[in-house]
């Protein structure tokens, strides 16, 4: 698993973490671009302040996220953190669950097929439906809810599942494992799955409405980790509460050139921009 030698686009280093300071236009056209090589070995992950506090505490994690085709900027702080260490100027987020919206409809528009991979049992074959009734033109060559939990590399059911996806004739595989599984899996699994993959965490559940997602004023916020930490409060306690000080932290130390780690992956691994 490496990262990509060179990059079209820029790309900062936050905690260390190479993240593509790219809109959703830009995000979709390199992703469709990979997409038509039709070869293994590509993946996109749109990470947090969560994956990013992750990848700080974890080089195993920051270098799933470094090797990926594109690491999106997925919440608002990464947005302000480019503002803050002099990255590019974005005016907003690249939001996994909005990111795939926006893949799907131009997939719909230029016959590119789509796979659906990851939720719970039903979940994926309703947003297949959901899908096609707003895109009629969309191709969906194949759905899988895998099963919940960790699967050995030679599970006999997991190697079905990756045969299915390569022989299914998608282009484009959307991965809704939750982090910091579904990118582990993506990284892992690279080179033996073709369709690039494109990590889109809780998006299956709130397009199906499974799960409500904040109201727009608290995304364009800053605020959707407090709606989800409200409505989800023992599962997330923990993400929110010792992750989001902790990115803040970070981030002043490194704008301030005072966290050794990551001014060394700055200068060994991952310029601010690339």
């Amino acid at each position: 698993m490496n990262a990509p030698a060179s990059s079209p686009f820029p790309r900062l280093n936050i905690l260390g973490s190479r993240i593509a300071s790219v809109n959703y236009a830009e995000a979709v056209e390199i992703i469709l671009a990979r997409a038509n090589e039709y070869k293994p070995g590509a993946y996109v992950c749109a990470a947090n302040v969560h994956c990013v506090s992750m990848a700080r505490r974890d080089p195993a994690y920051r270098a799933v996220l470094n090797a990926a085709l594109l690491t999106v900027p997925d919440g608002m702080p990464l947005v302000w953190a480019h503002k803050i260490l002099g990255g590019r100027r974005l005016k907003d987020r690249v939001y996994g669950p909005t990111l795939m919206l926006h893949l799907c409809a131009a997939a719909a528009q230029r016959g590119v097929p789509i796979y659906l991979y990851g939720g719970a049992p039903s979940v994926p074959e309703k947003l297949a439906e959901i899908l096609k009734q707003g895109l009629p033109q969309i191709q969906i060559a194949g759905v899988c809810a895998p099963p919940f939990g960790d699967r050995a590399e030679n599970d006999p059911q997991l190697l079905r599942e990756i045969d299915a996806i390569n022989s299914s004739g998608a282009r484009l595989i959307f991965v809704a494992l939750g982090a910091p599984k579904q990118e582990f899996f993506m990284a892992h699994y690279s080179e033996k799955i073709v369709p690039v993959q494109i990590g889109v965490g809780a998006a299956f559940n709130f397009h199906t409405g499974t799960v409500r997602q904040a109201p727009a004023w608290m995304q364009g916020a800053g605020l959707e980790w407090l709606y989800r930490f409200c409505v989800e409060p023992r599962r997330l306690w923990k993400r929110y509460l010792l992750y989001n000080p902790y990115f803040l932290a970070r981030l002043a130390l490194q704008r301030a050139g005072l966290d050794a780690a990551a001014k060394n992956d700055e200068r060994t691994e991952c310029p601010n921009h690339v």
